[in-house]
């Protein structure tokens, strides 16, 4: 019974999402957003499409599984990486300030052609990862609703993953803004009807949620939480689903979208996390990436509104993160011609790449953020120094700080190899990533400070 009802809830989202994708594509729209008349998307679109493409299922999930180790420690580190909202609205402006386009264009004039390619092929891997996790999501999600049928996930990433490419290669990145408002919209309610029942549950207690330690202590969770301070700058950078949305409109309608998307997703994110919290509370035994402890230990109905929730999350990260594809490939690295077709090979590239890599397997679903988050770390240092202090960071500078960031990734993703292992503090594995995070910004840092210099005829960000 509840597998049907997942089933006809999606469904109906996915026809949905079609119908209001736009009939009608065009290059300006596929790839800029714009509308058929030719309009930039307006300040609620922006607000929705951010907050929708942030609140994503791997997002949900990482909060949740945060909660129930580490409690309100956990929750809390997740959420600062939503902090993200104000330090990349802050970039961005300090960007179009300057005149730069982009992340890319303001590189490129820095750093040339070198300085770009580093900058894509972390955001490349980005947005790999974004697809791969999100459909692993929906892979647990079936597993767990249909235990007996081993081929429930496989079945249900390939579908969900090909319907998902099928709007977005229709309509790019103005089919993503316009199924981001329905599908966002769909998921507030949802979610807020799910977590008004869990409020008045006889079991939930303010107090004892925000005080809690979880099941393994709090402790890392409060390293995890130094640890998203330390990534909270770059991290949004290297984002292209959230810098494409940076310039798509005028300034101030731009400056108030990244505004409302903070606190709107930090709030969905803290709540749902609360779910985690009550599992750990509950003495429930941790199953299924915690899928299979809510249906244990949660009404039917409002376990069934959750994982509605999380697919309609996983589906509107999915087709703005095949826009972001497309962009980059057409329009950044020129891999493909500027015009739909190319768009829509693509968008299959990374889709298919992604739907293969769940068959690698996933150690954590935290792994992918924080691998992408500590490759990200090399433009903190370039970012302070030429955006911010208006200096000119030489392009050895710029590759000493990649270079250590890659490292740092590298070494967060293999740090069970015995020659990894043997550099790293031996403890929990957020506190050697924060170890790996002071490095990397300590040799980025150094390298940005000695090979820069003060233009005096250049105004910061420009």
């Amino acid at each position: 019974m509840q597998v049907s009802v997942i089933i006809a809830l999606f469904g109906a989202i996915i026809l949905a999402s079609l119908w209001v994708a736009p009939r009608r594509a065009t290059v300006s729209g596929f790839f800029g957003g714009t509308s058929a008349e030719g309009a930039a998307p307006g300040l609620w679109v922006l607000v929705l499409s951010q907050v929708t493409t942030w609140i994503f299922a791997r997002s949900l999930m990482n909060s949740a599984i945060l909660g129930y180790f580490y409690g309100i420690a956990g929750v809390l580190a997740y959420s600062a990486y939503y902090g993200s909202f104000l330090t990349g609205g802050f970039v961005v402006q300090r960007l179009r300030a300057g005149g730069a386009r982009s992340v890319q264009d303001w590189l490129g004039d820095r750093f040339g052609t070198l300085g770009t390619g580093c900058y894509n092929l972390v955001i490349a891997l980005r947005l790999l990862s974004e697809v791969f996790a999100n459909l692993i999501v929906v892979g647990l999600i079936f597993s767990a609703v249909t235990p007996d049928t081993d081929s429930a996930g496989p079945i249900a990433i390939v579908t969900v993953g090909s319907l998902a490419l099928a709007y977005s290669a229709w309509g790019g990145l103005g089919a993503a803004l316009r199924t981001d408002v329905l599908q966002m919209s769909v998921f507030l309610v949802v979610f807020a009807v799910a977590f008004v029942a869990f409020v008045l549950s006889p079991g939930f207690d303010l107090g004892t949620l925000l005080s809690a330690d979880g099941v393994s202590g709090a402790h890392n969770g409060w390293v995890l939480l130094l640890v998203a301070f330390l990534q909270v700058f770059s991290y949004p950078v290297h984002d292209p689903v959230m810098m494409d949305r940076g310039f798509l409109a005028d300034r101030d309608t731009t400056r108030k979208s990244f505004l409302h998307a903070f606190w709107i997703s930090a709030l969905c994110i803290i709540c749902f996390g609360f779910f985690g919290i009550q599992a750990a509370l509950d003495g429930a035994a941790y199953e299924g990436e915690l899928i299979g402890t809510w249906a244990q230990s949660l009404p039917a109905w409002v376990f069934i509104a959750l994982l509605v929730s999380l697919l309609v999350s996983a589906l509107s990260t999915l087709d703005s993160a095949l826009a972001a594809a497309a962009r980059l490939v057409v329009e950044e690295l020129c891999l493909a011609p500027r015009n739909l077709t190319g768009g829509r090979i693509a968008m299959a590239v990374f889709a298919v790449a992604g739907a293969v890599l769940t068959l690698w397997g996933n150690q954590t679903l935290f792994d992918a953020v924080a691998v992408s988050g500590t490759a990200s770390m090399f433009l903190t240092p370039v970012l302070l120094a030429g955006l911010v202090g208006g200096r000119q960071v030489a392009l050895w500078a710029y590759l000493v700080s990649f270079g250590a960031a890659m490292l740092g990734a590298m070494a967060y993703l293999f740090r069970s190899n015995e020659f990894v292992a043997a550099l790293l503090y031996d403890g929990h594995k957020y506190e050697q990533l924060l170890q790996i995070c002071v490095c990397v910004l300590v040799v980025g840092c150094m390298a940005v400070w000695i090979g820069s210099q003060r233009v005096p005829d250049r105004v910061a960000g420009e």
